[in-house]
């Protein structure tokens, strides 16, 4: 199963906990140190391709109704999308093992 780069970012970013659209996109810039600006499109394409994927689920919590607005979505990181993120997490140690052994790092 092949993965792309946004949808590993939303992965991590929903490992910690739900989050709707824009706290997706405010955390992968956080995780990403601002490297990755993931533009709404770009996420709402990635999201629905993941739906459908059964890799993430739009969650039925929803915080206090002063702290919240009825027209977000929060969406959930599902058992296979944990599973799926874990396997693509252990694909990079991999490869970034091989990188380290032909001296291919600049750190580390």
């Amino acid at each position: 199963m092949t993965m792309r780069p946004v949808e590993f970012h939303i992965l991590l970013a929903l490992a910690a906990e739900e989050r709707h659209g824009y706290g997706l996109l405010q955390e992968v810039a956080r995780l990403t140190e601002g490297e990755l600006q993931i533009e709404p499109g770009t996420l709402y394409r990635a999201l629905h391709r993941m739906l459908k994927d059964g890799w993430v689920a739009e969650s039925t919590r929803r915080p206090a109704a002063d702290q919240d607005d009825e027209r977000r979505r929060y969406y959930r990181l599902t058992p296979l999308g944990k599973r799926v993120a874990t396997a693509e997490a252990d694909r990079l140690w991999r490869l970034v093992s091989l990188a380290r052994a032909h001296r291919l790092l600049s750190h580390g």
